[in-house]
């Protein structure tokens, strides 16, 4: 394999987001969503997101691996700091690296924007099982996030229940005449 690019995302890259997407609302309870948007709304969902907070690509071989995206924690003006992460990659290029890469970028981003704390809302078995494993907590884990929440049983899906943690990770530090973050204009 060649050598992966991190880049912005744009609108033409929603086709090819949005099948790597598809992958995990038909095949795993990693997504709670149980219909694969269509183009258009995929596409307003990244405009959503842009108008505010990064949203990564990685490509490898001139092809999209992978996206993350940061978004609002709860949408109220004190929670500006505050920011929810997700990462998403082609079911075929897990275990390579590429996870952590766009992360890290995105963390990044994030942070240079004067956001402290980062968010991870994760389905998580209570046994595993074919659709969903503690892959994605393994990964927050080790990307330095813990766990600061669950909630059982809140998500239904395939007809087997699942719970749903909540994963922290404070990249700044908190002071009490706070900065304000730097959203695009």
């Amino acid at each position: 394999m060649g050598t992966a690019i991190i880049r912005d995302a744009a609108l033409a890259d929603a086709k090819r987001i949005l099948e790597i997407y598809a992958y995990y609302v038909e095949h795993t309870a990693i997504t709670f969503e149980y219909a694969v948007p269509t183009l258009a709304e995929f596409e307003r969902r990244m405009r959503n997101t842009m108008k505010r907070y990064p949203y990564l690509v990685v490509e490898q071989d001139g092809i999209v691996q992978g996206y993350a995206y940061a978004g609002a924690f709860v949408g109220r003006a004190a929670y500006d700091w505050s920011c929810e992460l997700t990462v998403y990659l082609d079911h075929a290029a897990k275990k390579c690296g590429l996870g952590r890469r766009i992360y890290e970028a995105l963390a990044q981003r994030v942070k240079e924007m004067g956001i402290l704390n980062l968010y991870a809302c994760i389905g998580y078995p209570a046994a595993e099982d074919e659709y969903l494993s503690k892959n994605s907590a393994e990964f927050h884990a080790h990307m330095g996030f813990s766990k600061v929440g669950e909630f059982h049983n809140c998500g239904y899906k395939f007809g087997r229940w699942y719970d749903m943690i909540w994963m922290e990770k404070i990249v700044g530090n908190h002071g009490t005449d706070q900065a304000p973050v730097h959203f695009p204009v």
